[in-house]
């Protein structure tokens, strides 16, 4: 548990206030992680509340279920009842159907666990396979893709969800260096293609890695279904907190919660998003992109 053991939930504080955690409360906490904000959420639900968690990686699945079992032995009695879903979140609405619930968590993107594991192909900071698969048993993998897709669809791929203006060159790069098979080695031809400009802090190959984790794991289909099932799962009153780590994330959820509030389902709470202050950020970096969206489910409004 060494690796899961760095692992930092971002903005807690922020998502246990904007939940409103209360005792014997039901909170679904659809990106379970290493449990890092379920944690906290159980400490204060008590024996009459309910946690519920979806994660469709199961090796985080497993460490969550550990987790919990350590807090178990030291809640005791006081320890709510624990339901876990070893599935996409996408899926919360399905096998949730008929269960109103007074929370909803979700903290999209990737966990510092799945970046830190080198084998799981995420990041191009250590030497890996190009996998990148948030569910291992299932999936094409982003090798698959990087050496089968066309040259025009992989340069479409990298601007659509990397957001990368330079993607053609990118793509064309990458189908000339074919068979790209290590998370390095696609790393060194993006950069090669694209090197970073002066105005630019991050990696030259960042936008092409997060374009490729998006479409593997079909993440922005995952996150409309979830916020089209949410105002169904809550209760009046019940919350919804949203944490993104980029823009193409958050701005779904800045739509849905506007469109939510323009048809009377919502009360956001959340004029700006909320982000990390300072503290939180020396500690933990990742949180520095991290945005917090919140809002209320209002009665009378299905």
């Amino acid at each position: 548990m060494t690796e899961a053991v760095r692992h930092v939930p971002v903005l807690l504080q922020a998502a246990i206030r904007y939940l409103n955690v209360r005792r014997g409360g039901v909170i679904v906490d659809a990106t379970l992680g290493y449990a890092g904000h379920a944690s906290e959420i159980a400490r204060r639900l008590g024996p009459e509340g309910k946690l519920i968690g979806f994660d469709r990686d199961s090796q985080a699945m497993a460490l969550a279920r550990q987790r919990l079992d350590a807090l178990r032995a030291e809640l005791g009695p006081e320890m709510p009842e624990v339901v876990l879903h070893d599935v996409e979140f996408s899926r919360a609405g399905e096998l949730l159907a008929g269960l109103r619930v007074d929370g909803l968590l979700a903290d999209f993107g990737v966990s510092s666990m799945q970046f830190d594991q080198a084998q799981r192909g995420f990041s191009f900071q250590a030497e890996g396979p190009l996998d990148m698969r948030m569910n291992p048993r299932e999936g094409v993998t982003a090798e698959q893709v990087v050496n089968q897709m066309g040259e025009n669809e992989l340069a479409d791929l990298i601007y659509e969800f990397g957001e990368e203006r330079r993607s053609r060159r990118i793509a064309r790069a990458i189908v000339r260096a074919r068979p790209v098979t290590t998370t390095a080695q696609l790393a060194r031809v993006v950069a090669a293609a694209a090197p970073a400009m002066k105005s630019e802090r991050i990696h030259p190959a960042t936008r092409t890695f997060q374009a490729l984790r998006i479409y593997v794991n079909a993440e922005l289909g995952e996150i409309d279904a979830l916020l089209a099932a949410a105002p169904a799962m809550l209760k009046p009153g019940g919350r919804l907190v949203a944490i993104s780590f980029h823009s193409l994330e958050d701005r779904r959820v800045k739509d849905a919660l506007r469109e939510g509030a323009r048809q009377g389902i919502y009360e956001v709470l959340t004029r700006k998003p909320v982000i990390a202050e300072a503290e939180e950020t020396d500690r933990n970096p990742r949180a520095r992109s991290a945005k917090l969206r919140a809002a209320e489910r209002k009665a009378g409004n299905r």
